[in-house]
């Protein structure tokens, strides 16, 4: 009788040691892995802080009102031609590429189910992962040189575009894939034609996620350097307005071209640039973070 009763007690007590092992056992691991993933962190961020810092106090200290009224003199002045030119070339590269992204992803997103929807898609995906020298050469070869362009805002302008073009087709597609079905079924019912669903309930629901993607691309154009030196080359001076026929200064090129000058004024100018750009970058991606926050309802 009593080594019945012992039993119980007994296997209860082996069943709670083992327990308290497997809870040992699984704080353990959750510790190791914590600090893993702490490491990790710190290896991702670490070079990210050094970089934004080392650009943030040099470039910020070279930073005057100069910059932003005088044009670049050789390796000294200031840089408001290449902020102009900046400007211009992401901007028309948005003129172009929003467009055709925009209608791209609808079609991709209510439309695109079959093979022609999947080889559209899959060349999208490729031609995000084509260096953009290549694509720059390309432009070159083809724009500069082919149809006689010379280097010029536009040859510069439609590079960008080709670029990021499938970024904001990716965007929007997903953004109209969050719609539901109930959205659509709702438009329906009320008696909406096809183009009324998409283009007054779909797309401005997913306005968010659209906008999101154009400015993410135009981030994306607003440091690029490699394709733009074949196409856009470098000017000391204002835009001229001029398409074709007439080279344009861009911030990235001061980055590239006068940090590996011997000289100090140049080296001044590199590190303003590159705070220029990094500022840029950072505003529009708080910018695009603001139209990710949903809304409350009111």
């Amino acid at each position: 009788m009593s080594s019945l009763a012992s039993s119980p007690a007994a296997s209860t007590s082996i069943v709670s040691d083992r327990s308290r092992r497997l809870q040992r056992r699984r704080r353990a691991f959750n510790g190791l892995f914590a600090v893993l993933c702490v490491a990790a962190f710190g290896v991702v961020v670490a070079p990210l802080a050094d970089i934004l810092w080392m650009v943030l106090v040099k470039g910020g200290s070279a930073v005057s009102p100069t910059l932003f009224t005088q044009v670049t003199n050789g390796i000294s002045g200031g840089l408001l031609n290449a902020i102009e030119g900046t400007l211009v070339l992401s901007g028309g590269a948005l003129l172009i590429a929003a467009p055709v992204g925009v209608l791209t992803g609808i079609y991709l997103g209510e439309y695109g189910h079959g093979r022609w929807g999947r080889v559209v898609r899959f060349l999208a995906d490729v031609l995000t992962g084509v260096p953009s020298i290549v694509m720059g050469y390309f432009a070159y070869v083809t724009l500069v040189v082919g149809m006689g362009w010379q280097f010029s805002a536009l040859a510069g302008a439609i590079t960008l575009a080709i670029m990021v073009m499938p970024y904001i087709a990716r965007f929007t597609e997903l953004a109209m894939l969050q719609n539901p079905t109930s959205l659509r079924e709702a438009a329906y019912a009320l008696g909406c034609k096809e183009h009324q669903v998409v283009l007054r309930v779909l797309l401005p629901s997913a306005r968010s996620g659209v906008v999101t993607g154009v400015l993410f691309a135009l981030a994306v154009s607003v440091g690029e350097t490699a394709p733009l030196i074949y196409t856009a080359g470098w000017s000391n001076y204002l835009w001229n307005g001029h398409l074709t026929q007439a080279p344009i200064g861009y911030l990235t090129y001061v980055i590239w071209s006068f940090i590996n000058q011997p000289f100090a004024s140049a080296h001044a100018l590199a590190y303003a640039a590159a705070f220029l750009v990094v500022v840029m970058v950072l505003a529009i991606s708080l910018v695009a973070r603001a139209f990710l926050i949903p809304r409350r309802p009111d």
